[in-house]
């Protein structure tokens, strides 16, 4: 789940998206919220008038927290819309440790990870040419937004499903990123699966 905001660029409204989708969409009004649904599921929220429902305040992808939540909760319900939100605020960027690398079957530059993010392990499809078993790296779970505006989701690369994404510095925007291509590789002062942005 994703909420954006930019009073200045787009007006007094907040974009909640519970989940990425594409297709043809259906629109619904309930006083100052927009229910977005497609094949009868909702899948994202336009709240007008945002600032005087929600403690809202910057621009572009807003963190999510309990207190703001719980805020876009209340705007439903008083809208008659009942809808339960569920949603993971568990850190998206983490320190994740590559158990295991073998070479992607169907693709030459592409290798499938097991990766170990703390409280899980995921498959990872990576074309990174640097990445290798035993290196402490940079995981975007799914649900991270990336610095670009890109939503890190499920997907399947040349038939082999992949949970998440290792990342470059230039990826997560970090400064004097190297423009050759390559994964961030971390030192082994770094714990897996802590958050690897303050958050």
């Amino acid at each position: 789940m994703n909420l954006f905001y930019n009073l200045n660029g787009v007006g007094d409204v907040a974009f909640l998206q519970v989940e990425p989708a594409e297709g043809e969409f259906d629109y619904t009004t309930h006083g100052d919220v927009v229910r977005i649904t497609l094949d009868g599921k909702a899948v994202g929220y336009n709240i007008f008038n945002a600032s005087k429902h929600l403690p809202i305040e910057g621009n572009g992808h807003i963190k999510l927290t309990p207190e703001l939540l719980d805020g876009l909760q209340n705007v439903l319900k008083e809208s008659g819309i009942d809808d339960q939100l569920d949603s993971d605020l568990s850190p998206k960027f983490v320190v994740g440790y590559v158990k295991t690398k073998e070479k992607h079957p169907n693709a030459d530059k592409l290798s499938i990870l097991q990766v170990d993010v703390g409280n899980e392990t995921l498959q990872i499809v990576c074309g990174a040419p640097n990445v290798e078993a035993d290196q402490k790296v940079v995981v975007a779970k799914v649900g991270a937004v990336m610095p670009s505006g890109m939503v890190i989701k499920d997907a399947e690369l040349r038939g082999v499903p992949s949970s998440g994404m290792v990342c470059s510095m230039k990826e997560l925007n970090l400064p004097n990123a190297p423009q050759e291509k390559g994964i961030m590789v971390l030192s082994e002062d770094y714990q897996t699966g802590q958050p690897f942005f303050e958050e």
